[in-house]
């Protein structure tokens, strides 16, 4: 296969990818997750439910959300790409408060989406499931960062509260001071990080 076959091929996945999305995405806003099937979706796509399933294996949920690829990725670049002098736990609050739930200014259709997963058991529970899956990466960077062991309970428990927050504070009233309170927790348990 040439590299512009293979190309127009990944543009092509790219493309039915993002139609597919923006579909489930209208759907949800306008009838509210669970008001909309997999085969709705698809219609709506102007594609079939096993085009969606090929694209989207994970089901329903995973219409709303990445793969998990771009999470882990700038959850790393957070901590290796921070500037001089800012310790890890800094870089990680940062990090958080423009994501998501904690973002104090979004689009209002970042706003809609935010609401709908919040507001929605199952979007909650694949939000926190792609949090968790950053859990051994997020710990071996703090090892690296402090110089112990990836097997220190200590890091271990540190990463999960951190990834935790997303669904735990989330959607409290006021989530970006509440992220300021963990953080300054986390932080009187951590002073080296």
């Amino acid at each position: 296969m040439t590299p512009q076959a293979s190309g127009r091929r990944e543009r092509k996945k790219a493309a039915t990818r993002t139609a597919l999305a923006d579909a489930a995405s209208r759907l949800f806003l306008e009838r509210g997750y669970d008001g909309v099937t997999v085969a709705e979706v698809a219609d709506e796509a102007d594609m079939a439910v096993a085009t969606l399933f090929a694209h989207f294996p994970a089901g329903k949920e995973a219409l709303i959300f990445d793969d998990g690829i771009e999470r882990r990725e700038t959850l790393a670049a957070a901590i290796t790409e921070r500037p001089a002098g800012t310790s890890a736990l800094d870089a990680l609050e940062a990090y958080l408060a423009r994501r998501g739930a904690f973002d104090e200014s979004p689009s209002p259709e970042g706003q809609q989406r935010r609401d709908l997963i919040i507001s929605t058991p199952a979007l909650r529970a694949h939000a926190r499931s792609l949090w968790m899956g950053c859990e051994s990466i997020l710990t071996e960077l703090l090892a690296q960062e402090s110089g112990r062991d990836p097997q220190d309970v200590s890091l271990r428990l540190l990463a999960r509260y951190v990834l935790e927050l997303p669904d735990l504070i989330g959607a409290d009233h006021n989530s970006r001071k509440s992220l300021e309170t963990a953080f300054d927790h986390l932080r009187r348990g951590w002073p080296d990080l």
